[in-house]
């Protein structure tokens, strides 16, 4: 799945063309690496998300296509 896919279904960004606006920002940082919109993302991976002056790291527990609101957060783990 896409990373600015997974972003949005996984509810750590509330919308899709905020998250593609992030990654081209160079906010987002996948397994130590700044990630483009297009990544895909895998089971296991770690996803840094700078958002000013907070920061935000979870790793990647589950990849689903549609996911209701309260199961969101059974998709990563945060660290």
């Amino acid at each position: 799945m896409r990373l600015d896919k997974y972003l949005k279904v996984s509810r750590l960004i509330k919308r899709r063309t905020v998250a593609n606006e992030a990654c081209d920002a160079g906010r987002i940082v996948v397994n130590g690496n700044v990630a483009k919109a297009s990544l895909n993302v895998k089971v296991d991976d770690v996803i840094e998300i700078h958002f000013g002056t907070r920061e935000v790291k979870v790793k990647v527990t589950s990849i689903q296509e549609t996911v209701k609101k309260e199961e969101a957060k059974d998709m990563y783990e945060e660290l």
